[in-house]
């Protein structure tokens, strides 16, 4: 049966049903905004006598807005219990259809492309990136992910360069100074960090390394009781601009020391996952140890974001990498990778501090995320230039000036080796 006519009422007019088993009062702005994009289009349904039988969260947003009257279509040919099994019905018929992802996504795509507000569609934001992300995909390379270029000795990096690599960006800069992250990410927020910062073991003077002629150093790996000072400078900045989930992983040696500053640098710490390695590397402990922890929390108040499976454990038993002759801490992409999945969409940026040899950056390509990397050392970000480039079979450009990397290029001799 056809309602006969729409009329028109004074919102003073219309009383809620007392026993509304519907809880809405958070979704009244986003209502109110609607309304003020499209207009009242959907009137409230209710009874001669005033009292709302559908349309309560429509009539909030209409007292919010000062509305003084609103459309409203009687439903006075209903029996008592016909308006009760209406009223559930009016709220749980919505949730009866599923959405074709795909032409959603299209047509989210073409709102987009018109600079449409996508809230308005009542999709909130982590929603939207899903939608807009669609299904997680693993996209191969040119090399194997692991392999990593030898060190140049004449890097064509120089500090303050920033690299565009495809959709990444690479700053050759310091991760303890906030300019830094204006120059590399300007007003972009990140949904995530990853980042292997130095231990403060001093792995490149280990007699180990000079034996195999393999010393190389590492930018702040030995600050001794400077260490926790140089990761709160690294750490506040950082976590300013991330929204989401951080991975941090360190020695076990400095883990209190990454903790302390963490929280000081307003992080939450939840856990520590434990990378468990397929081999240990003798040393003169009494055990020799077979695993690197890696900090996971986020900043206070944010509200991270867990896109994994629900029964994962906190111990990632995942081989260590064939070499990593220069670098004891190298760690395979599946490492990166695991965490990214976990916590972010497809399409995400993701930060790393401490570029390395580019792990996360490859890890990033590899899920269809978009990286931010940031390395202070030159000689490291040309690695990550060139691992990037053999993987890909793309070409990184210098930001501003436009060249080519490869047109910059030195052909001076490379030293040998792999690092991360």
């Amino acid at each position: 049966m056809l309602a006969d006519k729409i009329e028109l009422w004074p919102t003073s007019r219309l009383i809620p049903y007392a026993r509304n088993p519907r809880k809405n009062d958070h979704a009244v702005e986003q209502m109110a905004a609607a309304i003020t994009e499209f207009g009242f289009r959907i009137p409230i349904i209710a009874k001669s006598t005033g009292e709302v039988v559908d349309g309560h969260l429509r009539l909030k947003a209409a007292l919010r807005l000062g509305l003084e009257t609103v459309p409203v279509i009687l439903a006075d040919d209903l029996t008592p219990a016909q308006i009760k099994a209406f009223r559930i019905l009016a709220n749980r018929s919505a949730t009866w259809a599923d959405w074709d992802e795909d032409l959603l996504r299209l047509e989210l795509e073409e709102l987009k492309l018109d600079d449409f507000d996508l809230a308005l569609t009542g999709f909130d934001a982590d929603e939207l990136l899903e939608i807009m992300a669609g299904e997680e995909t693993t996209t191969e390379g040119n090399t194997d992910e692991d392999a990593a270029p030898e060190v140049p000795v004449n890097p064509v990096s120089k500090p303050g360069d920033v690299w565009i690599m495809g959709q990444h960006r690479l700053l050759c800069g310091d991760a303890t100074d906030p300019a830094s992250y204006d120059t590399l990410l300007g007003t972009e927020r990140v949904a995530m960090i990853f980042q292997d910062p130095p231990y403060n073991v001093d792995y490149a003077n280990s007699p180990k390394d000079k034996l195999r002629g393999t010393h190389r150093p590492i930018l702040n790996d030995n600050l001794g009781e400077g260490f926790q000072a140089f990761l709160l400078a690294a750490l506040k900045p950082a976590l300013q601009r991330c929204d989401g989930a951080i991975y941090i992983a360190m020695s076990s040696s400095e883990l209190d020391t990454l903790q302390s500053a963490f929280r000081a640098a307003g992080g939450h710490w939840s856990t520590f996952i434990i990378w468990a390695k397929n081999t240990f590397t003798l040393g003169r402990s009494d055990y020799q140890r077979q695993y690197e922890p890696i900090l996971y929390g986020w900043r206070e108040g944010a509200n991270r974001h867990w896109c994994g499976d629900r029964d994962q454990g906190d111990v990632w038993e995942i081989k260590k990498p064939a070499k990593n002759a220069l670098h004891p801490t190298q760690k395979p992409v599946e490492v990166p990778e695991r965490a990214i999945r976990n916590s972010s969409r497809p399409g995400s940026l993701v930060l790393d501090c401490f570029g390395g040899s580019g792990s996360t950056l490859i890890a990033c390509e590899r899920t269809g995320r978009v990286c931010r990397v940031m390395e202070l050392d030159p000689k490291y970000c040309d690695v990550i230039v060139r691992r990037w480039q053999d993987w890909t079979g793309q070409k990184a450009q210098r930001a501003d000036d436009g060249l080519l990397f490869d047109e910059l290029a030195s052909d001076q001799p490379l030293e040998a080796g792999m690092i991360d």
